[in-house]
């Protein structure tokens, strides 16, 4: 079912400085800070030769990453993403399974412009787990 790793998301206080860092100190190619309203964070993506990683950032009162945040001010590891061939087949197979999918269960469309599903972390080790559609 899973595909190739597409990215990891490190949540980031300052994405700006992260930014920053990753392409002055490791000289990494970073996107533009773009902000994801319909999810309530800023994104910069770091292309890899064989993935990417995802800088998360705050955006708005109602962000995700704000409680992430206080729970670990220097930012981390938020989630590992991974492709999957049909998400609404892997939904219902891992439901099936036992496997919760947060919010209403229904794909929506992520940072690529492709559906996304979170998965809930208790249910993969401590690992909050996103499904895109490749």
């Amino acid at each position: 079912m899973l595909g190739r790793l597409n990215h990891v998301a490190i949540a980031v206080p300052d994405i700006e400085a992260a930014a920053r860092h990753y392409r002055d100190v490791l000289g990494a190619r970073t996107s533009p800070v773009e902000d994801q309203p319909e999810h309530g964070v800023q994104t910069v993506f770091i292309e890899l030769p064989n993935t990417k990683i995802e800088l998360l950032g705050v955006l708005g009162d109602a962000s995700p990453i704000r409680s992430f945040l206080d729970k670990n001010p220097s930012g981390g590891i938020h989630h590992v993403c991974y492709e999957v061939e049909d998400i609404l087949a892997a939904r219902d197979r891992l439901r099936q399974q036992g496997a919760r999918v947060l919010g209403d269960g229904e794909p929506r469309i992520g940072a690529h412009g492709k559906p996304v599903l979170f998965l809930h972390p208790k249910d993969f080790q401590g690992t909050l787990i996103e499904l895109e559609q490749a």
